[in-house]
């Protein structure tokens, strides 16, 4: 486990203690990118097997309070959680379950309308929309056959 300076000086500065549990929560975030607090629990328990889920939790609470971590749902389920250097949109399939990201500027068009309309900022970067992929509609052609990014 290497120690996150900037984890420490965020946490010294507010006042809180930096803990190996801590650390170990964010490191498996950042290792897994996408997890629900159960995977990010099986994981720090592998180093650490006295960390309950309940430390998972607060822990997880904690670092998104201090905006090193977000969490988006992904469906009816638990969130997943990523840290902020991974941003992207998720298209979940309701029918089969698929998850496609894309990056967070096709959406530059209804973000602008948002703020202009309604004063409404948007914040694309890690968000979660529902609906069907294209091989549950019939468009078998992905974004990559179709070499768009």
């Amino acid at each position: 486990m290497v120690v996150d300076l900037s984890l420490r000086h965020t946490l010294h500065k507010r006042g809180m203690r930096m803990t190996p549990q801590r650390q170990l929560v964010l490191d498996a975030v950042r290792e897994l990118q996408h997890a629900t607090p159960e995977r990010i629990c099986a994981h720090v328990q592998r180093v650490a097997p006295a960390v309950n889920i309940t430390t998972i939790y607060r822990t997880l609470d904690l670092l998104e309070g201090l905006d090193l971590v977000r969490h988006t749902h992904l469906g009816h389920g638990a969130p997943s959680y990523s840290t902020h250097a991974h941003e992207h949109i998720h298209l979940v399939c309701h029918r089969c379950g698929g998850v496609t990201e894309i990056p967070p500027g096709e959406l530059t068009v209804l973000t602008e309308q948002l703020q202009e309309r309604f004063g409404f900022v948007l914040d694309p970067s890690h968000l979660a929309l529902s609906g069907r992929c294209g091989r549950c509609t019939g468009h078998t052609e992905t974004a990559a056959e179709a070499n768009v990014s």
